[in-house]
């Protein structure tokens, strides 16, 4: 028998593919429809606050359980359309990972099957080419304007504005092709468990780095989703992981931040380190930033499935997906330090940069010249001895102390101090 509920089915059967068609004229190259029942993850999620991975993030905390079900968002909701927007550099193969994967035919896929005989050889292999050395000058001396890399996702727009705003075009698309119908778009700030139900809309499943993956597009994308209170027609999940015996994420990770495959503690991520966190970054975890500025690639750029991306087909992002801005990708540290408050809003108000507000930012800053350890650094992170900020200046005087026990290091190293 028929829920008496507001299901729209009948002459709205195609409804759904209609509605995707328009997901993707409007730049998302994923999506898919799960049902709005209970969050299968949200014990996991639970278990995960209760270990502490969340640090500072107390919002988690405080909207812990209406991540139970999406009816807290949306009380009558009975449908979830997720979507994905790729961002990053598209037509740029990212970097290579450790090792090649060997598709196993008999996996459905193509999944990588890597079986290493040497996992700290590869790890080995995977930190120094996603972590600089430090031995001679760290990333070129006198190339200060690349040394401060900023994570694909931030290198453009603020995603939160960009992402809102299709995002409800498309739940206005469908009030409008279903009258009387109520939506709810949502994008990372709801209480929603996005790549739940993203892996049960069948877009990717949940690989050992904690980030969605989709076979042919790989991690770079962006989740959002429109609730509804239509009854659609839902898409096949992904049941299983299909990372194989790969571990190069965890194990490429500068600073350890994975406890356990499938499992991110957030305190030693150095996306929420630089992102996130709102005090001083713990000492022992200043080093292996390297020259990170905002935000961290590193577990996606070493991952055979954003090796295999391919685009295109099925899915293609009507729109071109996120813009993304290489000049943002790549900030020089020393011109940050430079700016005062009225010129860093000039300059990231409408960017994501602007999150972390000028003392964060330029804490990380200083934190990325005394890991680069260039002597020519210097003046600039000693004006920043005077800035008004507690943070900055505690930053500015770790990053002076760094430089310096560098160049001593280097001079008791030379020829010319080791024969006198």
């Amino acid at each position: 028998m028929e829920n008496a509920s507001n299901t729209h089915q009948g002459p709205n059967a195609a409804l759904p593919g209609r509605l995707k068609e328009k997901a993707r004229e409007l730049g998302f190259a994923l999506s898919g429809i799960a049902p709005a029942t209970a969050a299968d993850g949200f014990p996991r999620f639970r278990d995960w606050l209760a270990r502490g991975f969340a640090g500072e993030m107390s919002y988690l905390h405080t909207q812990g359980d209406a991540r139970r079900h999406p009816d807290s968002i949306l009380g009558t909701v009975r449908s979830v359309l997720m979507v994905g927007m790729e961002y990053g550099e598209r037509g740029q193969p990212p970097p290579p990972a450790p090792e090649e994967p060997t598709p196993n035919p008999s996996l459905k896929g193509g999944e990588p099957d890597l079986r290493s005989p040497d996992t700290a050889r590869e790890s080995e292999e995977a930190l120094h080419a996603f972590t600089p050395s430090l031995k001679g000058g760290g990333w070129g001396v006198g190339a200060s304007a690349s040394s401060g890399r900023v994570a694909a996702y931030a290198a453009g727009p603020d995603y939160h504005r960009y992402i809102w705003d299709r995002l409800n075009a498309l739940a206005a698309w469908l009030e409008a092709e279903a009258p009387g119908c109520h939506t709810e778009a949502v994008a990372d700030t709801a209480p929603l468990l996005e790549r739940d139900f993203a892996r049960r809309a069948g877009l990717g499943w949940v690989g050992k780095n904690t980030m969605l993956i989709h076979p042919r597009r790989g991690s770079f994308f962006f989740l959002g989703a429109v609730l509804t209170d239509l009854e659609l027609a839902t898409d096949d999940p992904f049941l299983n992981s299909h990372c194989g015996t790969c571990t190069a994420c965890l194990d490429a990770c500068p600073t350890r931040a994975f406890p356990e495959p499938f499992v991110l503690d957030a305190t030693k991520c150095i996306s929420y380190l630089t992102v996130e966190l709102r005090s001083e970054i713990p000492v022992a975890l200043r080093g292996p930033m390297g020259n990170w500025l905002y935000g961290c690639d590193v577990c996606q750029d070493v991952c055979p499935w954003n090796r295999k991306r391919t685009g295109g087909g099925e899915g293609t992002a009507g729109a071109g997906g996120f813009p993304y801005d290489p000049e943002m990708a790549r900030l020089d540290p020393v011109e940050l330090l430079g700016l005062d408050a009225t010129a860093f809003r000039e300059r990231f108000k409408k960017t994501s940069l602007w999150r972390n507000r000028r003392p964060g930012l330029l804490r990380n800053a200083a934190i990325v010249l005394g890991n680069v350890g260039d002597e020519r650094a210097l003046p600039a992170l000693e004006r920043a001895l005077a800035d008004a900020d507690g943070l900055i200046r505690e930053a500015a005087r770790w990053a002076i102390e760094r430089i310096r026990q560098r160049i001593s290091s280097v001079k008791s190293d030379s020829p010319s101090s080791s024969s006198t």
